[in-house]
């Protein structure tokens, strides 16, 4: 079994609560949360308006699996979210 961490750093301008900025993170939780090889939180800035740092745990029974489901949430993630992507790390565990 291997597993990765994904964290990326979203910047959302103009945010101005924090009821606003569940609003506009909600397709994460809503899109990735029900697959059964992700799982994520929201693991920093939680009452922070505008930043939020997210972590998806990846896991697979292949390097192939994870690098191919790692590539298709970063490149799905603008299109779920009304956030800018500030800044994005991996890290395999």
């Amino acid at each position: 079994m291997k597993l990765s961490l994904l964290e990326i750093e979203f910047h959302l301008p103009g945010c101005r609560s924090l009821k606003e900025k569940r609003g506009r993170l909600r397709g994460l939780r809503d899109r990735y949360g029900k697959q059964g090889n992700v799982a994520l939180c929201e693991s920093d800035f939680q009452n922070v308006h505008d930043r939020s740092l997210w972590s998806f745990v990846i896991v697979g029974t292949e390097s192939k699996i994870i690098d191919q489901t790692i590539a298709r949430l970063q490149e799905s993630i603008e299109e779920v979210v009304d956030a800018l992507v500030a800044s994005s790390r991996r890290e395999d565990l």
